[in-house]
């Protein structure tokens, strides 16, 4: 489980997201895409084509995580 502080809002990116992408292009993803500022500490959800990947992008960090 990962620990939510509270106030922050969780943002889902729907549909599929190229997990060939940095922090720089997910970040340029969230701008683009949700219009919103990927720095002000809201954390974003994105999943791989087979949905086994996650990335989940909350500034200043990058977390990764496989489901097996």
């Amino acid at each position: 489980m990962i620990p939510v502080p509270g106030g922050v809002r969780v943002w889902l990116a729907v549909g599929r997201t190229d997990m060939r992408r940095g922090m720089n292009g997910l970040a340029l993803q969230v701008q683009e895409t949700l219009r919103r500022d990927p720095h002000v500490g809201d954390l974003y959800v994105f999943r791989g084509r087979r949905g086994d990947l996650i990335k989940i992008m909350g500034w200043p960090a990058l977390l990764l995580r496989r489901m097996q």
